[in-house]
């Protein structure tokens, strides 16, 4: 996604920052219709375009193959996490981090093998999402955005922020002639892989719904409140969630 596109998503969270605070304590979903409609339209687009390559990417592809890109992934997310643990006050959290990155990016071979989790830094992703809501900014109302998916007016500007900064962004901005290639060319990596890794979820999640909308809505909006369980003077008990993950942008780890 190019940064016109990020900027776009800024401005759309930013709109619907008046209604945070109502939508938190209701979470109906007040959007419906129009959710609706572009839930189908995203899902008629991934049927024919996303979700054939990432078939072709797992025929194609050994799992270990696969495992190394998601690594590398996780690896080029890593300077993300060190900042947000930043702002959440870890810092023991950010140094290791840091040396998550130092480490995978040279003797993991650019991040492709997690050898510092072998040295005991484990793997501890996290990103301005997460940051937002331990500062206890209001998730806000449920909505579909096209092209991308479920989501919230905060996870969008998180989305955002991390995009921005993330090293496949801000990397390449010395070289004009290549920044906008690598950029893309990442972000449709990460969109593929992501999306097989998802194949086999989202196809049972499918064919066990008798609405489909409304189990992905409710699975996401459920998931979503672990991270609304980050705000420190929550008055809620965590609750059961659904561990599905229908961010694009967050990978598993691999040794």
């Amino acid at each position: 996604m190019s940064k016109y596109s990020f900027l776009l998503a800024v401005m759309l969270s930013c709109s619907l920052c008046g209604s945070l605070q109502a939508a938190e304590s209701n979470r109906s979903d007040w959007l419906e219709s129009y959710n609706r409609s572009v839930f189908n339209f995203n899902y008629q687009l991934d049927k024919y375009t996303l979700k054939p390559l990432a078939k072709g990417y797992r025929t194609i592809t050994t799992p270990d193959i696969r495992n190394r890109v998601t690594s590398f992934i996780n690896n080029m997310r890593e300077p993300i996490t060190t900042v947000n643990h930043t702002l959440q006050g870890s810092i023991k959290d950010t140094f290791v981090s840091i040396g998550r990155f130092l480490i995978n990016s040279t003797l993991g071979l650019g991040g492709m093998f997690d050898v510092a989790a072998g040295w005991g830094l484990e793997h501890n992703p996290t990103g301005f999402d997460d940051t937002l809501a331990s500062y206890c900014i209001p998730d806000g109302p449920f909505i579909v955005i096209p092209f991308w998916g479920p989501s919230t007016p905060r996870a969008l500007l998180g989305d955002a922020a991390d995009a921005f900064a993330s090293p496949m962004y801000w990397g390449p901005l010395n070289d004009k002639n290549y920044a906008d290639k690598i950029s893309y060319g990442y972000a449709a990596l990460v969109a593929v892989n992501s999306r097989e890794r998802a194949l086999d979820l989202l196809d049972d999640l499918e064919r066990n719904s008798v609405d489909f909308y409304a189990t992905a809505r409710s699975a996401f909006i459920q998931n979503r409140q672990k991270l609304n369980n980050l705000c420190a003077h929550h008055d809620q008990n965590p609750t059961a969630s659904y561990d599905f993950d229908f961010d694009i942008d967050e990978e598993e780890e691999f040794e």
